[in-house]
């Protein structure tokens, strides 16, 4: 299947195999999890979720401080 994200910016099509969660996926793009957040369709998805088919996502970068 082939994942669509779109990132700082740019988008790459990444080709993965179904059931991958977004937190491999996002570990296989050298993409630590806890920075950025997944959305498709203007919604936030979990990081556990599994990619059955093919999608559109986008990743925000999220920071934090104290």
């Amino acid at each position: 299947m082939r994942v669509s994200i779109t990132h700082d910016d740019k988008t790459q099509s990444v080709e993965c195999d179904e059931g991958l969660t977004i937190r491999e996926l996002l570990v296989k793009l050298d993409i630590h999890p806890s920075t950025v957040l997944a959305v498709h369709d203007g919604t936030i998805i979990p990081h556990d979720s599994q990619l059955n088919s093919d999608v559109s996502l986008e990743l925000i970068t999220v920071s934090s401080g104290g």
